[in-house]
């Protein structure tokens, strides 16, 4: 991290939350040069998904309501964005994930007929809330049992092409945004196409912990702060967000058909391969089905997802 510099915090509230879009029109909450850090946090829940005490609830979430009306009930609550100086369009924004941290001592999950990878089973509305423990990095169910928390943002994403106009948070896409992607934790970089001058950060959507798939499309939703190392790379071209933990490398795609995420998902990762390890496009295909796992990210959210991942010991030239 940056030593002995104050790294700017932007607190989410009414004036730095947009809820449930993306827009290149929309203006920079904070600006920073390519290279420094940001703070930034997260809430989540619409009025009715508020818990009852002792849960504390933050400030901000009831200001954010009031602000935005009930057509803004719907969708991604997002903060941001913060613009890098100097980002142009055909770039790539690395995003360093140094730090995740709970916001909230509650999350919640919901059930909503119709929706989901099983709309038709469960015809009535539920929702529960769930004790998160800072200390022991627990989430604890009504019914006793105890999840182990690996917070990260659903949400993260630079601002859309212009020609896409307002677009709604509910979709990956090739701007990133509700990725679902439950490896993108502390310690992993993400890697998103850059489509408009600035970039043009926002995060939201904190889960305290999800299952690959995120079945009844909710996880443990809650509010999160996130450390990020913001960065431009000129020397990247990217269609589709790229991500890498210490370990792996991770190819993603989005697309409402899982056999298509598939077919792209993978040629993304032989040509990572043929580039990296110097292998043909025959060797990239037979490593991946040695080596690689194809996991499915979620299906629930319009556009389904899926991950390929792959050591990065396999992307070195031998």
């Amino acid at each position: 991290m940056q030593k002995g510099i104050d790294i700017p915090h932007v607190e989410a509230g009414p004036a730095t939350v947009h809820w449930g879009f993306f827009d290149a029109k929309l203006l920079p909450v904070l600006t920073i040069d390519s290279g420094d850090h940001v703070t930034i946090s997260s809430v989540s829940g619409t009025p009715e998904l508020l818990p009852p005490p002792p849960f504390k609830i933050p400030p901000a979430l009831p200001a954010i309501h009031a602000a935005n009306g009930p057509q803004r009930f719907f969708g991604h609550m997002c903060t941001g964005p913060v613009a890098v100086r100097g980002a142009k369009a055909g770039q790539t924004l690395q995003v360093d994930i140094e730090a995740i941290d709970l916001h909230y001592d509650w999350g919640y999950n919901v059930i909503r007929p119709l929706a989901g990878a099983l709309p038709d089973d469960f015809p009535e509305y539920r929702q529960i809330h769930i004790l998160l423990d800072k200390a022991r990095m627990t989430g604890r169910l009504p019914w006793g049992q105890e999840i182990p928390l690996r917070p990260f943002f659903g949400v993260m994403a630079v601002a859309p092409p212009a020609a896409w106009g307002t677009i709604t948070t509910l979709p990956p896409r090739r701007n990133g945004g509700n990725l679902d992607n439950k490896e993108l934790v502390a310690g992993t970089t993400l890697y998103l196409p850059v489509f408009t001058d600035g970039a043009l950060f926002s995060v939201g959507d904190g889960h305290g912990a999800q299952g690959d798939g995120e079945v009844c499309v909710t996880a443990i939703e809650t509010g999160l702060v996130g450390t990020f190392r913001l960065t431009i790379r000129d020397d990247m071209r990217l269609e589709w967000p790229l991500a890498e933990t210490p370990t792996h490398m991770i190819t993603m795609a989005f697309d409402p058909d899982l056999d298509d995420c598939v077919v792209i998902a993978l040629r993304q990762m032989i040509d990572l391969i043929c580039t990296r390890a110097g292998l043909d496009r025959y060797q990239a295909y037979a490593l991946l089905s040695l080596a690689a796992d194809l996991r499915v990210t979620q299906v629930v959210n319009g556009n389904k997802g899926i991950h390929v991942m792959l050591d990065k010991r396999y992307l070195t030239r031998g």
